[in-house]
């Protein structure tokens, strides 16, 4: 029984399934035999030092990387993909690509919004474009998702006239337009000067009491000790340690003990 089976039969089907999973950039062998499991309407915080390959997996998760190999599922269906009748695989078109990544919304390090544009018109923009959604519905929408990330009085502001938090903020209440079932952040407030960093945690822990299933790439150790369900620290590749939350204060290896003494 494959890694995946064993998952359904004993909690039903895991949001995220990965499986020895490798990613390689010419010679640099980035992840090593990856695998990690991640539940429905759960919070899974990542970390670990730069270089650890962390935001790799992330990427390879919302298709932006390939997997060099291994097997990633997304709610039981495996991502890239499509089995054949015989055994074989072939590999998703464009369009199939695009509808498995709508159920997953993603938050970058740096914003990407685009900034001939307001707050409002950013959000917009996916639900329009992608989603086939009426603009007046869609603009209805975008303005009840950036009052939900505190953003209702900024809705016609454009980038530049807004914080990094601010725009942090209405980077994720873009991923949110799509109704997402997954959430993916990578280091969502490592560009963020320190006094704005709260005001996104807080919204991200909205987030996950709204039972959407979050995979984090962090530095953040008090957010992950507060909000996360699984804790995985990465390095050089591979998965070092896994556990509940407790393991950022009892670390069971000595490299994540030594990072976290490096980090806290």
């Amino acid at each position: 029984m494959s890694m995946q089976e064993q998952s359904l039969d004993a909690a039903g089907a895991p949001a995220i399934e990965i499986v020895q999973v490798h990613k390689a950039f010419g010679s640099l062998h980035v992840l090593k035999g990856v695998s990690l499991t991640v539940m429905p309407g759960t919070v899974t915080a990542i970390l670990g030092p730069s270089g650890s390959g962390k935001s790799t997996l992330l990427r390879m998760i919302n298709q932006l990387e390939t997997r060099t190999g291994g097997e990633i599922f997304i709610e039981g269906e495996l991502v890239g993909y499509k089995p054949l009748g015989n055994g074989g695989l072939r590999l998703l078109d464009d369009k199939e690509v695009a509808a498995q990544r709508s159920k997953i919304g993603m938050v970058f390090q740096r914003f990407n919004l685009f900034p001939h544009m307001t707050a409002v018109e950013n959000v917009m923009e996916a639900p329009v474009h992608v989603g086939g959604v009426a603009k007046r519905e869609a603009r209805e929408q975008a303005l009840n998702e950036l009052d939900r990330v505190g953003l209702a009085d900024r809705a016609n502001y454009y980038p530049a006239q807004l914080s990094g938090g601010q725009q942090q903020r209405v980077a994720i209440a873009r991923a949110l337009a799509m109704h997402p079932s997954i959430m993916l952040f990578d280091e969502p407030t490592s560009a963020l000067d320190p006094e704005l960093v709260g005001e996104v945690l807080a919204v991200m822990r909205q987030v996950a009491k709204e039972g959407i299933t979050m995979v984090v790439v962090t530095h953040e150790m008090g957010f992950a000790r507060e909000v996360a369900d699984q804790v995985v620290f990465m390095d050089q590749g591979v998965v070092v340690e896994h556990g509940g939350s407790d393991i950022i204060d009892h670390p069971q290896t000595e490299r994540f003990g030594a990072f976290l003494k490096s980090v806290l």
